[in-house]
């Protein structure tokens, strides 16, 4: 079996790398380290593709630039792929507002090269997207919430209580250009499934995290604020008095979703995926948890204008794939993703 993940070294496809190397997979991962040129030095992978293909020996490192048409229908025809994980991706909406251009064509444009390898190599195989909550827009804004002393909150009794599912629009609404291209691409990873037949799904994820994470200031929250605590780094909150809420779903316990998929896939298939009720926390909540941890004062400096787009409320209700595969359930908490965060984090800080 082989499988090809896009964004190996980043924080989902590392976890996948791992994950699939143990499951008897040979693994092309490719991945040019990107993520430095959108966030700087804080957002370098190069230390986790280091790690891969010193300790996974099934491993194989590819430097390629997604949206490489030429050299990405090369690698297609020159292996036989049963799943395919793209992980790679443009993932902060401020960032995306700096380069419209650059952001669409690493999170559509790639998606569309890679699908069209994928319909005419290897059309068996499972093609697995990492979508994003923010395909929703704004949208989830407009729900009734309520603010409490720590977090906005909905009331118990709605109908999104304990989640946001599928079935919420995705029309007008403002989704900032990052939200854009990821649905752009989400819709081309259902309609390859739909319309050609093809066994393809997308998890819209809500934060995804955990302790191979290269958290930096416009992406990746727990992770970066985590490194702002043990380097004495400021961290700035953006608006709603840090009472924002995000469900945060450990990487492994993503991956392992992606297995269940894989083992019994489906046609264009949409799953929110998420921490959901069982692992969610606001900016205020995790400030205080994380000292706990540490035992380390965090220097906070609060702005009263939030990001464009940004979501006050976002829970995901996962009870679709949890209904489609009964099997699965999570394995991290808040508590216990925070705790191994801190650990690995802090020990690449020199604490």
């Amino acid at each position: 079996m082989k499988a090809l993940i896009t964004g190996s070294a980043g924080l989902i496809g590392s976890e996948a790398v791992r994950f699939f190397s143990k499951e008897g997979f040979d693994i092309v991962g490719i991945d040019n380290d990107m993520r430095k040129t959108f966030f700087g030095d804080d957002g370098t992978t190069l230390w986790n593709r280091d790690l891969l293909i010193k300790e996974v020996s099934n491993y194989t490192h590819i430097d390629i630039d997604v949206r490489d048409k030429e050299r990405i229908r090369d690698l297609f025809a020159n292996n036989r792929f049963d799943l395919i994980i793209h992980a790679a991706a443009q993932p902060s909406h401020d960032w995306a507002a700096t380069s419209p251009e650059i952001d669409f064509s690493v999170n559509a444009d790639a998606t569309l090269i890679l699908l069209e390898a994928f319909r005419k190599h290897c059309p068996e195989a499972v093609f697995i997207f990492t979508s994003t909550n923010k395909v929703y827009g704004d949208r989830p804004n407009q729900l009734p919430l309520e603010e409490l002393d720590t977090r906005y909150e909905l009331p118990k009794d709605h109908r999104f209580y304990n989640g946001i599912d599928e079935t919420m629009s995705v029309d007008d609404c403002l989704h900032s250009l990052f939200g854009v291209s990821k649905l752009a691409a989400d819709v081309l990873v259902q309609e390859y499934g739909r319309y050609f037949g093809l066994k393809t799904s997308c998890f819209r994820g809500g934060c995804l995290t955990g302790p191979n994470h290269s958290g930096a200031r416009l992406h990746g929250f727990l992770a970066y604020l985590i490194k702002c605590v043990f380097t004495g780094q400021k961290y700035v909150i953006n608006g709603y008095k840090g009472k924002q809420v995000r469900d945060n779903i450990h990487s492994l316990d993503l991956v392992e979703a992606f297995n269940c998929f894989y083992k019994k896939p489906g046609k264009g298939e949409v799953y929110n995926m998420g921490g959901a009720r069982h692992s969610n926390i606001s900016i205020l909540e995790a400030i205080e948890k994380i000292e706990a941890i540490t035992g380390k004062k965090a220097k906070v400096e609060y702005i009263d204008k939030s990001r464009i787009g940004d979501h006050i409320w976002y829970i995901s209700d996962v009870s679709k794939f949890k209904g489609h595969y009964p099997e699965w359930d999570f394995t991290y908490d808040i508590d216990k993703t925070l705790e191994e965060m801190c650990k690995g984090i802090g020990e690449r800080a020199g604490r």
